[in-house]
């Protein structure tokens, strides 16, 4: 299994934001899920447009757990749902591929891959990384690892710390602060 790193720079963000919506209004707004609800992506390709369309909240059973997820839909992610479900069956599957499937996960790899390498971000980063991403600004901003620790179903608050990239980030500082 690959490790990949969370998207730490708001304007490396904001960069991959600006190619996924140059490729369309679905890459973007998986993208946009996963950054701003901290969902794995088998959770995200999962949803139907009836788990978010005219919804004020999504209500999810993750995957991997089987655990019950309720969580509000953001105001950045309201206006986008509510034009990607314009007109659309509420039994469908919310992101779909060009042959009308419900879009797999090695699409949405690649896609979020090659919008990083594009940006010319340097680490390694895939769908996973939407998730991280979502983590390490949550905690960069409230600086509650319980609660984050409680949204991503972790054991541990070190667990969520060393999964979101602060513990090694931590490390690096003490290493370039320390000099004998």
């Amino acid at each position: 299994m690959n490790i990949v790193e969370p998207i730490r720079k708001k304007s490396d963000l904001k960069k991959v934001e600006k190619i996924l919506k140059k490729k369309g209004l679905r890459d973007l707004l998986i993208f946009t899920i996963g950054t701003n609800c901290g969902l794995r992506i088998s959770d995200i390709l999962n949803l139907d447009v009836s788990d978010v369309k005219n919804r004020t909240y999504i209500n999810i059973v993750e995957q991997k757990t089987g655990k019950s997820k309720k969580f509000p839909i953001n105001s950045k992610l309201k206006p986008m749902l509510e034009e990607f479900t314009k007109g659309r069956n509420a039994d469908e599957p919310l992101f779909m591929s060009k042959f009308k499937n419900r879009l797999g996960r090695v699409t949405v790899y690649y896609t979020i891959r090659e919008a990083c390498q594009e940006a010319e971000l340097e680490e390694k980063f895939g769908t996973h990384s939407m998730r991280k991403t979502f983590g390490y600004h949550h905690y960069k901003k409230f600086k509650d690892v319980a609660m984050l620790q409680k949204i991503f179903n972790h054991s541990s608050p070190a667990v969520t710390l060393s999964y979101i990239g602060i513990e090694q980030e931590k490390i690096d500082k003490s290493y370039a602060n320390f000099i004998l």
